[in-house]
């Protein structure tokens, strides 16, 4: 089995799921549960490239064993996702000393079960440090940006110049070989949509501004109209989300 552990292997080639596809997946893309829980059915994809797995860290809530596999309920702020460590007949002197209740950081493949995802585990570690789970989510953000710097350099990012991520299905449409305009009004945004997006656009922070924090900047939008506005900004890809599903960044930043 490969040792190497952690988002920092992006080039490792896993033989797990996606061996056999056409356009081989390669690599190890770190994401948040919500991402692995929202992405396409066709494989974990970001601006136009697919990778064989990934890897989160997240707390352990429950541990279920059988003869034939582990089965970890795990959860980090996003949400819960069930992964499964198949064992070897004969193989319980190799279990991973995983404990309930801790944090663990896990690699492993995708898997569409009874329409619902899960992971299938390839390494899963216990996290010791509280700094492991800050920089995960660094490295989600910093895959993601350098996802998007590629796709801007190369002219990646699939049909159309639509690219594919786990957080929400984003999609950005390119425009003469680049992306979107900075203007608000030249996207077509008016009225509440158009200070929505301003006010995306000069938050300064790496992981983006909150839904919370936009629903205090304007108390005169209801939460179902704010809802539909970041909604039809993601879908026309004009802002995209970034650690979370509540939490926005502006393509064009």
């Amino acid at each position: 089995m490969n040792d190497s552990f952690g988002a920092g292997g992006f080039s490792a080639n896993a033989g797990a799921g996606g061996a056999a596809q056409e356009n081989k997946a390669e690599g190890v893309l770190p994401l948040t549960v919500c991402q692995i829980l929202d992405s396409s059915e066709a494989g974990i994809q970001l601006f136009g490239i697919q990778y064989s797995m990934v890897t989160f860290v997240a707390i352990v809530r429950n541990i279920d064993h059988s003869s034939t596999k582990i089965t970890y309920r795990l959860e980090d702020h996003t949400g819960q996702i069930d992964a499964h460590l198949w064992l070897e007949e004969g193989d319980t002197m190799n279990v991973p000393g995983i404990v309930a209740h801790g944090y663990a950081r896990v690699v492993g493949s995708v898997r569409n079960q009874g329409g619902s995802k899960a992971v299938m585990i390839f390494k899963i570690d216990q996290v010791n440090s509280p700094n492991e789970v800050t920089t995960h989510l660094l490295e989600v953000l910093n895959a993601r940006f350098k996802g998007e710097e590629y796709s801007k350099s190369s002219g990646a990012g699939g049909s159309g110049g639509e690219y594919s991520s786990g957080a929400g299905g984003d999609k950005a449409n390119a425009s003469s070989g680049g992306f979107m305009e900075s203007d608000g009004n030249s996207m077509g945004l008016t009225g509440k949509q158009l200070v929505v997006y301003k006010a995306i656009k000069s938050h300064i922070s790496d992981i983006g501004i909150s839904r919370q924090e936009l629903q205090k900047k304007f108390s005169h939008i209801s939460a179902s109209e704010m809802q539909s506005i970041t909604d039809y900004m993601t879908q026309e890809g004009i802002v995209y989300t970034s650690v979370d599903s509540d939490h926005f960044l502006c393509v064009d930043s």
